[in-house]
């Protein structure tokens, strides 16, 4: 017998004498997700669109469904935001439970019917602080929380993001990035950052296991969130990506320094500029 099914006899009498406690009324999950997208003015609708539509095609592929069956108790909690700042966040889809084909494309379909977001600046921090509120307050115990943040800019309203990194990744949450590298910011955006991934790296993700996965441009959205989520949620980043897209952060490291600064993108909106992102 292997050792995985050996853990999951174990594990299932646990979970109904835990479920018997009055009181306790969470239900267990392999995995809590929280998606969190960019939708602040540097990005505009038909990007928004290929981020939903990337993320809507991963839950749908067969390689998500062998991620989601292949944990102890068969099934994840999946949640989706779209952020920009504090008034004009927006929790597009809340927690769902995905144990299937047909539980992860009920999301997928959910989240493409739902409405577009139009937000105003740019706050990770924000974001942060949301998803870590959503996954304190829930019903749901998951054996694994994570925060999974996209956008093509730096953190620039709210909180400065390493400090609330920090806080958040001190109650037992992951934050996984991907950023995106969006050249057309060089000259219609003065928060554009020619190294988003190192500042992703050393100011956004954190916690046990944290890693992002980097996508060149909007149309390389799809292929980066779907190896991103099967990572996720089958919880073996390192033997799946290649060195060459992945940067990993091992249980226990110290975040890796951001030579510019994590309040960089505070900075940048000192200077004057005709746009608001």
């Amino acid at each position: 017998m292997s050792a995985h099914s050996v853990a999951r006899i174990l594990l299932v009498p646990l979970l109904i004498a835990t479920s018997a406690v009055p009181g306790w009324s969470k239900q267990a999950v392999d995995l809590e997700l929280i998606m969190a997208t960019d939708v602040s003015r540097s990005i505009d609708q038909d990007e928004a669109q290929l981020q939903r539509q990337g993320i809507a095609d991963a839950f749908r592929s067969k390689e998500i469904i062998k991620a989601i069956s292949s944990g102890f108790l068969r099934r994840i909690a999946v949640a989706y935001i779209d952020y920009s700042s504090a008034f004009h966040n927006k929790i597009v889809i809340d927690w769902r439970i995905l144990h299937n084909a047909k539980t992860a494309n009920d999301f997928a379909d959910e989240l493409l019917r739902a409405p577009p977001t139009y937000g105003r600046r740019t706050s990770i921090s924000d974001a942060l602080e949301l998803a870590t509120k959503m996954i304190e307050t829930n019903d749901i115990e998951g054996t694994r929380r994570v925060i999974d943040v996209s956008g093509d800019g730096p953190n620039n309203w709210g909180g400065q993001v390493n400090f609330v990194r920090d806080a958040t990744i001190k109650k037992r949450i992951t934050i996984n990035g991907l950023p995106i590298m969006n050249d057309r910011g060089r000259f219609m955006s003065r928060y554009y950052l020619p190294d988003l991934d190192k500042y992703y790296l050393g100011c956004v993700i954190g916690g046990p296991g944290a890693f992002m996965v980097v996508a060149n441009n909007f149309k390389d959205f799809a292929r980066a969130v779907r190896r991103k989520l099967i990572l996720e949620i089958a919880a073996k980043p390192a033997k799946i990506v290649p060195v060459s897209l992945l940067a990993q952060r091992r249980l226990g490291a110290k975040p890796q320094a951001y030579k510019k600064g994590c309040d960089i993108g505070e900075k940048m909106r000192a200077i004057p500029w005709d746009d608001d992102t």
